[in-house]
């Protein structure tokens, strides 16, 4: 553990106060999930003590919450390493030997993420039939053919059209449209089945960018998002493991469960607002705090004052998209708050349906819904008792072995925060008719056991994760992730409020090492400030 003393007179010093004590900084870090923890995590590594961390809910993790159902766990959260190659996260996992046990299906060289690239992919139709290899291969071909030019628009600084609104889902739907209707080679029934497909293809993407729908994320802006090199691995142990080795090294007094943030207070504004709380809570000497020189001051759920002179904020988009208005005194900046504004942030949820045997087939790796009506239409958005329209598909978890006979639904927009207000009967009932009706077979019983997500409205979450939505790019990202307040000169200012989370990461929204990458971000500025301030003036970091 490194040590820091700090004994500097410097007029900028953000520990400077009437008494001119020094002392060790206090850091509040709001939220204990990938974020929260990895900078919590590096800044005591750096000989930083005087930190805590503040979580809403009764759990540590966030976004990643894996739940154990018999000899299995799943994850209703987070469940991909996207990538190897420089990923913290699969760094993290294969030291400690988190993918001993992860099959050779379990690792997915492929764009869309399956639990295997074992078997094949049933393409059925709502009229109860399975769609012909050959057909689908077609398609596919077509699709990712104008999937592959979507990235270009931004890797190769192609101008964007006015026709397709700079949109990824108008112009995938344009082109490919375009492509299959000039087929001559095709009769108009299959047109009208490929056409279908286009339809089902961006409900997939939309659960995979975890927007309301594809029409919403922008065609400039979508090729920014890096992908790793390497394959993407499961953790057969759960995600949750991830969390829990950054944990580790954590002290348990560190982390306050429960605590929810209502106010923060940053840039001075304790004055009369806050005095006025004080007065009613009289354990809360705020004079002596005001003596120490904290910049802000937190006020919880529960009514504590808590000063700080740093604040790490790594809550997710969804909640600041809610509270920002109210959370921060004063304002915050208006460049912020669009930022805020402007980038996207939807719900992809999970359905796990766990039958006593399975009525596919063993080659099938999953179940796709082809929804014959959607061939022509130009939203998918639905009505609100046609919710399940959106689901996509169903996965098959593989091995068996180790899941049972489990199958994994996704559906994704406004339909999925839908299907959170019915209780588990209700969908399990829609699903299995749903699968009845896609498979031909009117036999299926209903699943034994149903375990799905809520992320939409969880009311710490509010969403999965963040994309560019139309109108936004990555100085979005960035503008979103400066700290505050913004220095009045070239002369830097002593940071107060920090960002970090998925939706920061210009590069890594969106995903689990985005997250830790962001958090670690946020710490090493603080870490870089103290060192500047001091450099030569006193503070050392002692091995």
């Amino acid at each position: 553990m490194q040590s820091c003393e700090i004994s500097s007179d410097s007029a900028d010093d953000p520990l400077s106060s009437g008494s001119q004590r020094k002392r060790q900084p206090r850091i509040v870090v709001i939220g204990a999930g990938l974020a929260g923890l990895s900078a919590t995590k590096k800044l005591l590594a750096n000989g930083f003590t005087d930190i805590v961390i503040l979580e809403a809910s009764e759990r540590i993790g966030g976004r990643v919450q894996s739940v154990k159902l018999g000899c299995a766990t799943f994850d209703v959260g987070a469940t991909w390493i996207h990538g190897a190659h420089g990923n913290p996260i699969y760094q993290l996992a294969e030291d400690h030997g988190l993918l001993e046990e992860t099959t050779d299906g379990e690792r997915s060289t492929g764009r869309i993420s399956l639990y295997s690239k074992n078997g094949v992919a049933h393409y059925c139709t709502s009229s109860g039939q399975r769609i012909r290899k050959d057909i689908i291969e077609e398609f596919s071909d077509v699709y990712n053919e104008v999937y592959n030019l979507t990235q270009e628009f931004f890797q190769r600084g192609r101008p964007v059209g006015a026709e397709s609104q700079n949109s990824v889902g108008v112009f995938t739907r344009n082109v490919v449209r375009k492509r299959l209707k000039s087929d001559p080679e095709d009769s108009g029934v299959t047109k009208k089945l490929k056409l279908a497909m286009l339809q089902q293809f961006l409900k997939v993407e939309s659960c995979e960018s975890s927007c309301h729908s594809m029409d919403e994320v922008s065609l400039s802006e979508f090729g920014e998002w890096t992908e790793i090199p390497g394959a993407h691995h499961v953790i057969p142990s759960g995600f949750i493991n991830i969390v829990e080795i950054l944990a580790r090294d954590i002290p348990k007094s560190v982390i306050q469960l429960n605590k929810a943030v209502k106010y923060i207070h940053w840039n001075h504004s304790v004055s009369k607002q806050i005095h006025l709380v004080s007065s009613s809570f009289p354990t809360h000497n705020l004079d002596s705090q005001e003596e120490e020189g904290y910049q802000v001051y937190l006020e919880c759920e529960d009514c504590e004052l808590i000063p700080a002179d740093h604040v790490i904020v790594t809550m997710s988009l969804g909640v600041l998209k809610k509270y920002h208005e109210t959370m921060f005194h004063p304002r915050l900046p208006e460049e912020k708050v669009s930022a805020i504004q402007m980038l996207g942030i939807s719900t992809t949820d999970k359905i796990f349906l766990e039958f006593e045997e399975p009525f596919w087939s063993p080659e099938c790796n999953s179940i796709q819904f082809v929804w014959e009506d959607d061939a022509e239409n130009e939203s998918l958005a639905y009505a609100e008792d046609l919710w399940y329209k959106k689901i996509c598909s169903f996965d098959v978890l593989y091995p068996p072995e180790r899941y049972g006979h489990v199958l994994s639904g996704w559906i994704c927009g406004e339909e999925a925060i839908i299907m959170e207000r019915y209780d588990d009967e209700t969908v399990a009932e829609t699903c299995t008719e749903l699968l009845r009706k896609f498979t031909g077979n009117p036999h299926i019983p209903k699943p034994r056991r149903i375990l799905r997500s809520g992320w939409g409205s969880n009311p710490y979450i509010r969403g999965s994760y963040s994309y560019t939505r139309v109108g936004s790019s990555g100085a979005d990202v960035e503008k979103l992730a400066k700290p505050l307040p913004y220095p009045k000169s070239t002369k830097a200012a002593p940071m107060q409020i920090l960002f970090a989370g998925e939706a920061t990461h210009r590069k890594y929204y969106s995903t689990t090492h985005g997250a830790l990458l962001s958090g670690e971000r946020e710490a090493a500025r603080l870490i870089e400030m103290y060192q500047d301030l001091y450099h030569g003036k006193g503070m050392k970091f002692d091995n």
